[in-house]
């Protein structure tokens, strides 16, 4: 079974490079990472990934704004917000009410903690 695919979409490039190896290591995941969402926006296709892991606090774009674009593009591809920031949970509930708190993860996390909730996400035990 081909490993399952994975983008990281984080603005600073030490966390997302981190996320890519770890998740490649950790859980074996085919990992793409992205610094920049409008490169992201503009490289993403429809099909292509079997989660997308977004930050939420990244310049010119936050990811919420991302989140909605992907979307429009692939409606049924699974998306976790990855955020720093304390008040950004109350934030995410507003933009996204329907959303599971599952898939907001809260840095910082361990990798082997994360590679196991992506596990359980993917495997649909998780909004």
């Amino acid at each position: 079974m081909p490993s399952q695919k994975i983008l990281v979409i984080d603005d600073e490039y030490d966390n997302a490079f981190i996320l890519k190896s770890g998740l490649e290591r950790k859980g074996g995941y085919n990992v793409d990472l992205f610094t920049d969402p409008f490169a992201a926006l503009n490289d993403f296709r429809a099909n292509s990934y079997d989660l997308i892991m977004i930050d939420v606090r990244m310049p010119n774009m936050n990811g919420f704004d991302l989140y909605k674009k992907i979307k429009e593009r692939d409606n049924n591809v699974k998306i976790c917000f990855l955020s720093a920031s304390d008040n950004t949970y109350e934030e995410f509930k507003k933009c996204h009410p329907t959303l599971e708190e599952k898939c907001f993860i809260k840095k910082p996390v361990t990798l082997s903690e994360l590679a196991d909730r992506i596990k359980q996400f993917l495997a649909g035990r998780y909004g």
